[in-house]
């Protein structure tokens, strides 16, 4: 018995690298109408976006870290780097809260900058003119 249980922990102990390489690896697509912001959460669904005052859509989604559903009160108040679409009648539709390494990569934070840049949706990268 004890030697099964040495024998699990082990290859757990061998698999835990490869495991977090696989999970920080997983590129998330944005579509290429997402916006780059600073968003705070004031008291739900108000909203500080890049500064100014919004609001989140009746049904909005906030994706945290691991892709996973974030509820907008378990971050108020924290001030997060992200993604976001706004829905046509102007209310902040779809939120991604952004890894390190996705903050790094260019990404348009106004509509002129998105309609005067190019945007490679495999490689899920911007380009300026």
């Amino acid at each position: 018995m004890h030697r099964c249980l040495l024998k699990a922990s082990v290859a757990l102990t061998l698999a835990m690298p490869v495991l977090a390489s696989a999970q920080m690896q997983v590129q998330r697509n944005f579509p290429a109408n997402a916006l780059r912001g600073e968003l705070v959460v004031t008291m739900a669904p108000e909203i500080k976006l890049n500064g100014q005052d919004a609001r989140l859509s009746p049904g909005s989604r906030i994706r945290g870290l691991n892709q996973m559903l974030v509820m907008s009160g378990a971050i108020t108040g924290e001030k997060l780097v992200v993604n976001y679409t706004v829905e046509p009648y102007g209310l902040v539709q779809d939120v991604w809260v952004l890894r390190p390494e996705e903050i790094k990569k260019l990404w348009p934070k106004t509509t002129l900058e998105a309609a005067t840049w190019s945007f490679d949706p495999i490689g899920q990268t911007w380009a300026k003119p």
